[in-house]
């Protein structure tokens, strides 16, 4: 017989012998107790203990919260803890407890949460089962969570003793991979068996695609091995088997082998592109082997090793080596090279050693190696290569600093390659020699008058990778030192703080271990050149007294939605002299029959000197900018009132020399700096000359305004460049600063450094991989156009040289999950596009699809691939590419 105990929804069944007629609730501790321990102890958690029930039944007004059953003679090593929202059955005589609704069940690290769930003491087996709606169709199932091993079934009996459990229709995510099981059995916290599994990276409840298997083992966060395997779409199987299947679960880095893929070029043959092998050598080091081999005969190695210890430092190598064969050998187009190229990147985090940095930035190689690099359109048109190690150290409460570097940069089309090795720069930072050191009061002018140092030693060698020698490399070897040493003196503001002067005293001088001469040959009727080696130095002193100041001006404006126009000028006005301390290092020459002219005798030099003839002039400068102030119709009061700079800067400077015999006014340069609507970036230089030429453009005694016909000058170089960007909002606003967030965080990690570069050329050999669906659509381009006069080789004339050219880049949905994208750099010299790339990409869910073509250019490819986005089965692609060339 049982009697019945009520509180709210929840009913409790006990035997009436044992328990109706003891069951009393304790005031002090709020916990209402059923006696006799040695069968039962159960426990409630009240917040109303003024109401006691009687010996059948009585309703209590508060709902239960939690309730802990403990059989005192069990093995158990830790008390079950249950929840129930709607409703709990205890049969104490059968010792099971059932409950309903909502529910939690816990013991130690194992939580299980379910509609339906029934507790057998005595075997230790918990059973939840899913809940299901008046026309069958389940609408909660049973979630277990132990440790990191957590799924969702239709039906769970599991054994907390024993922790062996038995599921039906299970879903568990395993890392990337979601697994799903008709039948699974867990023998242990880690290690579960699985009947008829399907896994996929697509995480739906009916997947789009997955593995189907008979049989698999499952490892947590480790390995799954499972039986032969096929592919299913849509629940369709695909005929291809596997024999078996190893899947890594193991979040981090892990060795393993990359697969290749087929690739098909018009230049190499058929090949393979990709095949290596990932290791894991330690903590702190990895590498990456991959290689590349064509049917023509050539191959290629890339060795990339990377390096990163957590707040110390990061870097990463890049060793590629190959060997290139064009066609077959005997054909008139054959062509068999080897090249290499070398990268490495470093960096260290500067709280690691504070005043000490180290970094390096090394790209170097075979003159021909970007241009013999298969599939890669940006890497084929990059001509200039350049590398820089660094080192620094600054003494903590010193005023020193030191910089050791390393220098490299070569021209891949000229084939030229200079190497620094060693330079170094040593700074003083100002001092102030009269400077009280217990300062009281209003600083006298001469204790602000400050000296510093700047000094910089350089070595340099020259070559061309066609004619490296060792003797020849010596003979190009350049030294050179400069130092320069600044003495400042800043007085205060006159006119009531408007004016600001500031004197200013430098001395330089530079070491120089070359001259160069030109000497005109009669016989040859051509200029000779001879190279004298030694140690020469080159003087220079410059005094000078500038005055700054501001002006502003502002415009009301009444009854428009325009308030006010506010116009800053700032002139600067300078006085300068310089003495002519190079005199003796100027000479003349014929440079053709009846013309001379002036050169330098350390043209070439790592330091070239400084120019002749005294200076004793003024130099004057004027800076603008304009702004305005206008009222928007969208706010009121304070916010409506909007500030805009319609010109960031624009203005000019120049000087004049009165102690020159000739040109004495220097060239005017102008500028304009603007963001227009805060969209539009507009940037304009240009160059006046105020003097006439003669016939071969070199400039005369006599400004261009002279001879009747007014002219400020005579432009000698220009440049303008717009840009600018437009796209629509994002669908989803969240999502496009949660990428937003991500990408800053990835460029400002400094154990990233070293992936940066290969991050960027990854997003230009493959742009689908990175097209943002969240954007319907993004327009940007930019245009340039300049101009210089450029010296021709005889010496004797000049000739203007145009550039221009339009970069464009396009990219709109053409649906939520089709987006078209293209772009391109058009040469309006040449009048021809040079590069065009256009890509069409399908978004798939799970899966995505990218068409691309390069239809123009020396460089010509069309590439299919369809793949999945997880990162597991990246290599698991059907990719179609051709590559054609057009020299």
């Amino acid at each position: 017989m049982f009697c019945t105990i009520t509180w709210k929804t929840v009913a409790y069944a006990v035997p009436v012998s044992d328990f109706c007629s003891p069951l009393t609730v304790t005031a002090d501790t709020t916990k209402p107790l059923l006696k006799n321990d040695s069968v039962a102890n159960l426990v409630f958690n009240l917040t109303d203990t003024t109401k006691k029930p009687g010996v059948d039944s009585s309703v209590f007004t508060e709902k239960v919260d939690t309730f802990t059953l403990k059989i005192s003679k069990d093995t158990l090593t830790a008390p079950l803890k249950y929840e129930a929202a709607d409703s709990a059955v205890i049969l104490v005589g059968e010792k099971k407890v059932l409950l309903y609704g909502k529910t939690k069940t816990q013991y130690q690290d194992i939580e299980l949460t379910a509609p339906q769930v029934e507790v057998d003491q005595k075997t230790q087996i918990v059973t939840a089962v899913n809940a299901k709606d008046s026309t069958g169709a389940v609408i909660e199932t049973p979630h277990f969570k132990s440790g990191e091993s957590e799924f969702t079934s239709d039906t769970i009996r599991y054994n907390f003793k024993s922790q062996i459990g038995l599921t039906k229709n299970t879903y568990t995510q395993q890392g990337e991979f979601l697994v799903i099981g008709e039948v699974a059995k867990k023998v242990n916290e880690t290690t579960t068996f699985i009947k008829r599994a399907r896994f996929t990276t697509c995480l739906l409840d009916e997947p789009h695609f997955d593995f189907v298997t008979p049989k698999m083992k499952v490892i947590n966060q480790k390995l799954a091995v499972s039986g032969p395997a096929h592919l299913e779409f849509e629940g369709v199987p695909i005929p291809i088997y596997l024999p078996f299947g190893i899947y890594p679960l193991s979040q981090g880095r892990h060795s393993g082998f990359i697969p290749p893929q087929f690739a098909n070029n018009e230049q190499f043959g058929l090949g393979l592109e990709g095949v290596g092998y990932y290791k894991v050598l330690s903590n702190y080091w990895d590498v990456r082997v991959m290689g590349n081999i064509y049917s023509y005969g050539g191959w290629s190695v890339n060795v990339n090793p990377t390096y990163r210890k957590r707040y110390r430092y990061s870097g990463a190598f890049s060793i590629n080596m190959q060997t290139t064969k064009i066609n077959f050998k005997g054909d008139p187009d054959f062509l068999k090279n080897r090249t290499f190229n070398i990268n490495w990147n470093h960096s260290v985090d500067g709280k690691s050693r504070p005043g000490t940095s180290f970094s390096a930035s090394v790209n170097a190689g075979s003159t021909k190696y970007n241009q013999l690099t298969p599939n890669n359109v940006q890497l084929n048109f990059q001509n200039q290569l350049g590398s820089s190690i660094a080192y620094s150290k600054s003494w903590i409460g010193k005023p020193y600093n030191l910089t050791l570097s390393a220098n490299h940069n070569q021209n891949n089309v000229t084939r030229l390659i200079n190497v620094s090795l060693p330079d170094a720069g040593f700074t003083v930072n100002t001092l102030y020699p009269f400077q009280s050191k217990n300062a009281v009061g209003t600083p006298k002018w001469y204790e602000k008058l400050g000296i510093g140092y700047n000094g910089n030693f350089r070595n340099q060698i020259s070559f061309y990778d066609t004619a490296f020698d060792l003797k020849r490399l010596i003979d190009t070897l350049q030294w050179g030192a400069q130092h320069s040493i600044p003495i400042t003196l800043a007085l205060p503001p006159i006119l009531n703080g408007a004016v600001i002067v500031s004197p200013s005293v430098s001395y330089s001088q530079v070491w120089i271990a070359q001259k160069f001469r030109r000497k005109w040959n009669t016989a040859t009727q051509k200029v000779d050149t001879t190279i004298t080696k030694g140690f020469f130095t080159d003087h220079q002193a410059t005094f000078s007294l500038s005055f700054n100041t501001a002006v502003f001006g502002t415009y009301q404006f009444k009854k428009s939605r325009i308030v006010a126009l506010r116009h800053v000028i700032r002139p600067s006005f300078s006085l300068n002299y310089k003495p002519d301390l190079s005199k003796s290092h100027f000479y003349t020459d014929t440079v053709a029959a009846g013309i001379t002219s002036r050169f330098s005798e350390f043209e070439g030099a790592l330091y070239q000197g400084y120019g002749e003839g005294r200076t004793g002039g003024i130099g004057f400068q004027v800076d603008n900018n304009l702004e305005m102030k206008w009222r928007s119709k969208k706010d009121t009061g304070e916010n409506a009132i909007k500030k805009v700079r319609l010109i960031d800067g624009y203005g000019f400077s120049t000087g004049y020399n009165f102690l020159a015999d000739s040109l004495k006014l220097s060239i005017i340069s102008l500028y304009l700096r603007a963001t227009l609507f805060d969209k539009i970036q507009i940037n304009a230089q240009s160059a006046l000359d105020p003097y006439q030429t003669d016939q071969y453009g070199r400039d005369i005694d006599k400004y261009a305004w002279e001879g009747g016909k007014f002219k400020l000058g005579r432009l000698t170089y220009g440049s303008i460049s717009m840009s600018t960007s437009f796209q629509s909002k994002p669908k989803d606003q969240k999502k496009d600063e949660l990428r937003k967030k991500e990408a800053e965080e990835r460029l400002n990690d400094p154990n990233l450094i070293g992936d940066q570069r290969r991050l960027l050329e990854y997003m230009q050999q493959n742009p689908a991989d990175f097209v943002d669906f969240n954007i319907p659509w993004q327009i940007s381009f930019g245009y340039s156009i300049s101009f210089t006069n450029r010296l021709q080789p005889d010496l004797i004339s000049y000739k203007k040289d145009f550039t221009s050219g339009l970069n464009f880049t396009v990219s709109f949905n053409l649906s939520p999950e089709l987006n078209f994208s293209t772009n391109g750099n058009f040469d309006f010299d040449t009048k021809k596009l040079q590069t065009f790339q256009m890509s069409i990409n399908r978004e798939m869910h799970c899966w995505q699809l990218s068409i691309n073509v390069t239809p123009i250019g020396l460089y010509r490819s069309f590439s299919f691939t369809i793949s999945p986005k997880s990162s597991v089965l990246q290599d698991l692609r059907i990719n179609r590419s051709r590559y054609f060339t057009n020299f």
